[in-house]
Formats: C-alpha cells, sequence, structure tokens
C-alpha cells in the first residue's frame, strides 16, 4: 500500500512519466499558443490601467493622449515581434536570448542576459497574479479583503499544475485562454459598432468624475518626462513575448516554423486587444486615476473600478451576466499568464545548470518530465514578492520591464553579429538577401528596444527599478561565481597522465564504545580486509566503563589490540581525530581505513534515542586526506519490521519490477547523511 505522502503526490501531479516519453509533452501551436503567450496576452488587463492612471498625474484632459501612447508601444511590440522571429529561426535549440548573447557577444554577455530574464520571470508571476486579484476584486469584494492569501493559493495551484507536466498545464490553459480572447474581442467589437455603427452614446461608470491633477502646471521637461514614464507603463504590454524564443524545443517538429507561427499570432492577438481596449475606453469617456484623492466630489466611500471590468459594465450593462464572464476570465487569464513565467524559468534554469551557472539540480526533470525544482524556486520567490509588495500591482509594475528590455537589447545586438559572421562566408545571393532583411529587422530592433530601455530606466529607476537592478547584479555575479567553483572542482577531479599510485600500507582502525555485537561484526569485517595493522580504538572519558571494556576484551581473547586514548577534558572526537592523524604521520603513502559500527534502527523517533557524535566524527574524517571511513550495520530488530516495500516507493516512484527481496546489507562506505544510525564510541 503506497504510503499518505507517495499517494497525495500522485493525486496531484499524476503518474510518472518515463524518459523515453519525452516527445509526449511536446506542444502543437493550439497548446503552444496559451502556453507561451498568455503573459503577452493577459497584458491588456493591466497595461490600460497602467496607462491611464499616468496619465491622470496631469488631469483628465491628459487622457486624450492615450491612444498615442498605446500606438506607440504597439509600433515597439511589432517591431520586436518581428525581430523575435528570426531569433527562433536562427536558434531552434532553446536557449533564447541568453544563447544568442552568449554565441554572439560572449559569456559574460549571456550570463547578464540569463540574470535579467531570471528576474523578470520571477515578476511576471508577481505582477499577473497580483493584477488577477485585483480583477476579480472588482467583481468579488471578498477577494480584495483577501487577496495576499488568494494570490499566495494561485500561485499554489499553477505550480501543482505545472508540476504535472508541460502539456497537461497547456491543455488545462488553453480553454480559458481562448475564452478571454474571445470575450474581450467580442467586447471590443460590440462596444465599438454600439459607437461608430449604431450612434449610441456609451459612456463609462467613471465618467462623470470629476478628476484633478496632481500636478496642475507642468512644465514642459515635466510633460515629457511623464509622457516617457506613461509610455514605459504601457510597454509592460511587451512581457512575454521573450518566452517562445526560450521555449522551441517544447514544439512539436517543424519546431522553428511552429514557433515562429505562434509569435505572429501572439503578436497580432495582444496588438489589437490593447490597441481596441484604449480607443473604447476613451470612446465612453472612461477615467481611472492613481489616487483616489484625484476625484473631487466622487460618491463616498468610491471604489475604483479596473478598466476591463468598467469597459464591461459599459458595453453589456451593469448587472449583466456578461460583465461576470468578462471580470472571470479576465481574472483567470491573469491567473494563468504567470504560467509564461513557469514554463520559461525552468527550462532557462536548465540550460544555465548544463553551462554550469546554477546547481545541476535545476538541470534534472522530475517524475513527470517537467523541471521541478526550478518551477518550486519560481513558485517560493514570486511568493515572496507578493507578501513584500502586498499584492499591488501599481508597485510591482515599477520593477517590471526592465529585465525584459535588457534581454531584448543584447538579443539584437546578438543576432547583427550572428548575421554579419553569416555574411562573410555565404556566397548564395537569395540567402544573402534574407541575411540582409533580417539583419536589417534585428538594427530597428535593437535601437528601438535599447531606446525604451533607457526611458524605462530614467523614468522608474527611483520608483523601484533599482531593486530589479539589484537584484540582476546579485544574480549576476552569483551565477559567475557558482561557473568559477564548478571549474575550479572540475580541473581538480582531472585524472593526470601519471599512473594512479597504490597505498604503500594499510592501517585500519576500528571504534568501540563497548564489547557487543556490532564491534564485533566491525572487528571481524576489518580483518577481512587484510590490512597491514588492526587496532581497536576506544576514548577514556568514564575509568569505570573503560576497564569494563578491557576486562571483557581480555575474556573474549580478541586477538586485536585494544589502544585506550585519554580524554581528560570528556570530549570524545578530537582524541581520534588526533590518533588517527597520528597513525598516518608515518608516511604520506599510508592509508588508514576507520570503521564505525552503526545501528539500523525501524522507527524514526528512535533515532532522537542515540547520540550523534559518532556521526559528527565520520564526518569529520572525511576531510582528512588519506582517511577512508567505513560503515559497518548492525540492524536492530525494529529495523526488521520495516516495510521495505514501502521505504523503496519513498525514494522512487519509478513502478516497481518483480518482489522485494530481503538480503544481508554488507558494509559500506559512508557519508556524513547516512541514514543509519552510528553507535557512539565509549564516554
Amino acid at each position: 500500500m503506497a504510503s499518505s505522502t507517495s499517494l497525495a503526490k500522485r493525486l496531484l501531479l499524476g503518474r510518472p512519466f518515463r524518459s523515453d516519453k519525452l516527445a509526449h509533452t511536446l506542444l502543437p501551436k493550439r497548446i503552444a499558443l496559451p502556453v507561451f503567450a498568455s503573459d503577452a496576452l493577459s497584458s491588456v488587463a493591466y497595461a490600460p490601467d497602467e496607462i491611464l492612471l499616468t496619465l491622470s498625474i496631469a488631469g483628465a484632459t491628459a487622457f486624450t493622449i492615450s491612444p498615442w501612447i498605446t500606438l506607440a508601444v504597439a509600433v515597439v511590440m511589432v517591431t520586436v515581434v518581428a525581430s523575435y522571429r528570426q531569433n527562433v529561426h536562427a536558434y531552434p535549440s532553446g536557449g533564447g536570448d541568453y544563447e544568442v548573447a552568449t554565441v554572439n557577444l560572449g559569456p559574460r554577455f549571456g550570463v547578464a542576459v540569463a540574470s535579467a530574464l531570471l528576474v523578470d520571470y520571477i515578476l511576471t508571476v508577481a505582477v499577473s497574479v497580483s493584477a488577477g486579484v485585483s480583477n476579480l476584486g472588482s467583481v468579488v469584494p471578498f477577494v480584495a479583503e483577501h487577496k495576499i492569501g488568494i494570490a499566495i493559493a494561485a500561485v499554489a495551484i499553477l505550480t501543482a499544475l505545472n508540476l504535472r507536466g508541460l502539456r497537461e498545464s497547456g491543455t488545462a490553459f488553453a480553454i480559458p485562454t481562448y475564452a478571454f480572447i474571445i470575450v474581450i474581442v467580442g467586447m471590443i467589437v460590440t462596444g465599438l459598432i454600439r459607437v461608430f455603427v449604431l450612434g449610441q452614446d456609451l459612456r463609462a461608470p467613471s465618467a462623470g468624475l470629476v478628476i484633478s491633477a496632481e500636478e496642475h502646471h507642468l512644465t514642459s521637461f515635466a510633460f515629457v518626462f511623464l509622457m516617457l514614464r506613461t509610455f514605459s507603463s504601457g510597454c509592460a504590454a511587451l512581457t512575454g513575448v521573450e518566452a517562445i524564443s526560450n521555449g522551441v524545443p517544447a514544439f512539436k517538429p517543424p519546431k522553428s516554423k511552429n514557433a515562429a507561427t505562434t509569435l505572429l499570432l501572439l503578436g497580432s492577438l495582444a496588438i489589437t486587444m490593447l490597441v481596441g481596449m484604449v480607443l473604447l475606453a476613451r470612446v465612453t469617456h472612461l477615467q481611472f486615476v492613481e489616487d483616489a484623492s484625484q476625484i473631487i466630489g466622487g460618491p463616498p466611500d468610491y471604489v475604483q473600478k479596473t478598466v476591463t471590468a468598467q469597459l464591461g459594465e459599459t458595453v453589456f450593462g451593469q448587472g449583466s451576466a456578461l460583465v461576470y464572464l468578462v471580470g472571470a476570465v479576465t481574472a483567470l487569464i491573469l491567473f494563468l499568464a504567470a504560467n509564461t513565467a513557469f514554463n520559461g524559468f525552468p527550462v532557462l534554469g536548465s540550460i544555465l545548470a548544463q553551462d554550469r551557472y546554477l546547481p545541476r539540480q535545476l538541470h534534472t526533470r522530475g517524475d513527470r518530465l517537467a523541471f521541478s525544482n526550478g518551477i518550486l524556486f519560481l513558485a517560493v520567490a514570486a511568493i515572496v514578492l507578493i507578501v513584500a509588495f502586498d499584492a499591488q500591482v501599481t508597485r510591482l509594475i515599477q520593477l517590471y520591464i526592465v529585465g525584459v528590455f535588457v534581454s531584448f537589447t543584447l538579443s539584437q545586438a546578438g543576432m547583427i553579429r550572428h548575421w554579419n559572421r553569416l555574411l562573410r562566408t555565404q556566397r548564395d545571393p537569395l540567402k544573402r538577401r534574407q541575411m540582409y532583411r533580417s539583419r536589417t529587422i534585428n538594427t530597428v530592433g535593437m535601437a528601438l528596444t535599447g531606446a525604451v530601455l533607457v526611458v524605462v530606466l530614467i523614468t522608474k529607476f527611483l520608483l523601484g527599478a533599482w531593486i530589479a537592478i539589484a537584484a540582476m547584479i546579485f544574480i549576476y555575479l552569483l551565477m559567475l561565481g557558482i561557473r568559477k567553483h564548478y571549474t575550479r572542482v572540475a580541473e581538480e577531479l582531472e585524472p593526470t597522465e601519471e599512473r594512479f599510485v597504490l597505498p604503500s600500507r594499510n592501517h585500519a582502525v576500528v571504534l568501540v564504545s563497548k564489547v557487543h555485537q556490532p564491534t564485533l561484526r566491525a572487528l571481524a569485517y576489518a580483518q577481512a580486509t587484510r590490512p597491514d595493522s588492526l587496532t581497536a580504538v576506544t576514548v577514556n572519558v568514564d575509568d569505570k566503563d573503560t576497564r569494563k571494556i578491557q576486562a571483557e576484551w581480555e575474556r573474549r581473547q580478541i586477538p586485536v589490540q585494544l589502544t585506550v586514548v585519554d580524554s581528560p577534558y570528556r570530549e570524545i572526537s578530537r582524541p581520534i581525530i588526533d590518533f588517527v592523524k597520528g597513525v598516518r604521520r608515518g608516511s604520506p603513502r599510508d592509508v588508514v581505513t576507520v570503521f564505525v559500527p552503526e545501528y539500523v534502527v525501524g522507527r524514526w523517533w528512535e533515532n532522537l534515542l542515540h547520540n550523534q557524535s559518532a556521526l559528527r566524527i565520520k564526518a569529520r574524517l572525511l576531510f582528512e586526506p588519506g582517511v577512508m571511513v567505513t560503515s559497518v550495520p548492525w540492524q536492530l530488530r525494529s529495523s526488521q519490521d520495516r516495510d521495505l516495500d514501502r521505504y523503496d516507493r519513498g525514494l522512487s516512484s519509478a513502478p516497481r519490477r518483480g518482489p522485494r527481496t530481503r538480503l544481508p546489507a554488507p558494509a559500506t562506505t559512508a557519508a556524513p547523511d547516512s541514514a543509519a544510525e552510528p553507535e557512539e564510541p565509549q564516554k
């Protein structure tokens, strides 16, 4: 019978996949679109809010500029989408911006891009989930009152879905993503038809409010700065575009073609929905402010609803079932938008781990062939941000998009060098024309994204962007340190041309606490290894106990010398370490093998009843050169009652093959984290 932990894991994650079933997880375009594009598509739910609330600083008259700001954002998105279509064709292996920068600009630039993307992925989860809570709170007041808890629960659910595997999570997310597209496009089309075709005068619930400017006398420079800040906030709509270039390996063949097609669909849908939302907001005279104190003579206890919620009430009528549908699908797509990061972050983390910039555990796939460790790390980091910023989108958005535009700019610079390198060797006129066209697209993309990056840094640095920059610098230095460590270890472990020299002599030392069965087994096993010398060692902490050991030793006539090491300060570890060092001091080529008798217990609480000093001795001896530590287990009766089949299932969730056979456990070489309980030497 499976353990409760194993059963819960199977219910949440499903049965494990064999490694040869990896192709089962590859995505067709209809599933890849909601998996990788939900972030960019969902930005239409909060990008209009950010554009309008930033413009509200200058008063209601500034809202007339919102369509032009949106048009500028759309131009940038068209350029970025066109640029990344070149990326996925040139680099289909899934490294995305990291691979492009590393190959063409050098490893340091690649690490800089990777650090920016890792930070941005974490912020994607935090911002998307927080925005989803805000939109749902506009319809359900209970959600607004408990937004942090609900946001954390949403991240936990997303984590469980992604741990089930990529294709399963994609299928779960396809229906709500397509529902969001249909509902929002339907709302925009219905609203514009009612205004421009039927001639109806639609007015948003906030149209009659009187808005005062926070700054009444903006200078020309201040007004331009405000427009740039509005533009940088609106550019949050571009986040998620890079996820497709990082996730090309997850597509079904032909991978590059399918990824490029999905990227085109993403750009077309996101631009259409963003422009349509802002245009509909203007024709309905919708107003959205940064601070409720800007509303003059507003209703008491006025709660400002999101732009999407207001447009739903305007087009479909307050209290209509369609209004609740708009709120539901908007909140759901925002929750699911975090799935883009849940797919991009683990893949990028796996590539970085393979290149030795991150711990190797991030390169390992879990039961369901998903990068489980990367998914869990992303979830924890996002929850920390949500709690730290109280799930407030306006505060989190200031940290956002810095990283993604760093990666955009460096990636396009790398693509320019990529095409220049190919043009030096390519002689086919048709292919050269294609390369010139691609280089031109990437050049325009680099110039535009670089300009946006400068604008973002200038307008958002003091508002919170410095936190994201500091995090990128920290991760950058951390990855370089990890790579340096792995390189140093690899150099130390590299075999040399010199022939391996066998030890001149092997000295065996058996630790003794009492003359009992574990000690006798350890002595017998040590003798079986036929060492050059064999010594039993006990530490004299209590004279009475030591004399008992010596008397029993002589009574049994054990043919091994018993050495008593004095310890006037009742310490055990240091005398044994000093003794072992003294044995080997005679010749550097000698090896000392220390045999440690162990208790193997069957119940967890039995470990608490035994002193752990012997375990500390073993861990300390592992740092001594020329010293081998060997554990000699003795199974207590409680260990014989242990369900080994259940224990094996806890170690591995893979299906069992054949019956479990209980065999006598041989002596094993122990590591510091051995599961068995060591017997403590004599006190």
